[in-house]
C-alpha cells in the first residue's frame, strides 16, 4: 500500500520531500504533480522501477520516457544540444514542453528509444517537482500518469490513490493538476517536428495553433 504525503502547494514540506527522495533512491515508484499533469517517477538507474512504470502505463520499450531535469546543464549530460537547440530550450524552460533529443553516451542505453537513440527531456515549472529534483540531485525518469485506455491523465491525488494504491510506493498530493500533458517537440532531426500538441504554446516554435 502506498504512502500518501499531503504537501503545501507553494511551500512543500522538506521533511516529506526528503522522505520521498529516499524512497526513489531505494527503488520506489512515486506519483507527483508537475506544471502539466501528475506523473509517475523513479530513479534513472533502477530498471525494475522503470518496468513498473511501463506496466502501469501499458506501454513497451518503444514508448519514449522522459528525464525530468533541474536545468539545461543537467539536460546536456544526457542529451545532445547544439547551439541553436540550447538557445531554444533556454528560452522555453522551465515550462510545459518535452523535447526529444539525441542521447549522449552518459545516458543508460535502456532509457533511450531502441531504434532512434533518443530521449525525452524537460524542466518543469512546479515547486513540488523542483523540490524533488533539487533534493535528489539528478533527473527523475518519468511518464505522464495516464492509464491504459484512458482519454485523460489522472489529475487528482485521491483518484490516483483509488486507482493505484497497491502499485505505487508514494503519492505526493500537491493539489489538483491539469489534464493537458506537455507539448512534445522533436529536435532530433534536421527540422523540429511537433509530436504532440499539449499545454505548452507551440506557436513559439513556428507551428500553427
Amino acid at each position: 500500500m502506498s504512502q500518501f504525503f499531503i504537501l503545501h502547494p507553494t511551500h512543500p514540506e522538506m521533511r516529506l520531500i526528503k522522505r520521498a527522495v529516499e524512497i526513489v533512491r531505494q527503488g520506489g515508484l512515486i506519483a507527483y504533480p508537475t506544471d502539466s499533469c501528475y506523473a509517475l517517477g523513479c530513479h534513472i538507474g533502477d530498471k525494475a522501477a522503470m518496468e513498473r512504470i511501463r506496466r502501469i502505463r501499458g506501454v513497451d520499450e518503444r514508448h519514449q520516457l522522459t528525464l525530468i531535469c533541474r536545468d539545461l546543464s543537467e539536460i546536456g549530460t544526457f542529451a545532445k544540444l547544439d547551439n541553436s537547440q540550447y538557445r531554444l530550450l533556454k528560452s522555453h524552460t522551465p515550462g510545459a514542453y518535452t523535447f526529444i533529443l539525441k542521447a549522449t553516451r552518459e545516458l543508460p542505453r535502456r532509457l533511450a528509444h531502441p531504434k532512434r537513440a533518443t530521449i525525452g527531456v524537460r524542466v518543469p515549472d512546479h515547486v513540488v517537482a523542483s523540490a524533488l529534483l533539487a533534493e535528489l540531485g539528478e533527473p527523475i525518469l518519468s511518464s505522464t500518469l495516464i492509464l491504459p485506455e484512458a482519454l485523460e491523465p489522472l489529475n487528482d491525488a485521491e483518484a490516483i490513490r483509488d486507482a493505484l494504491e497497491h502499485q505505487l510506493d508514494v503519492i505526493l498530493d500537491g493539489g489538483a493538476c491539469g489534464i493537458e500533458p506537455t507539448s512534445i517537440i522533436d529536435l532530433s532531426q534536421d527540422a523540429p517536428a511537433l509530436v504532440r500538441r499539449g499545454k505548452g504554446d507551440v506557436s513559439v516554435f513556428g507551428f500553427d495553433v
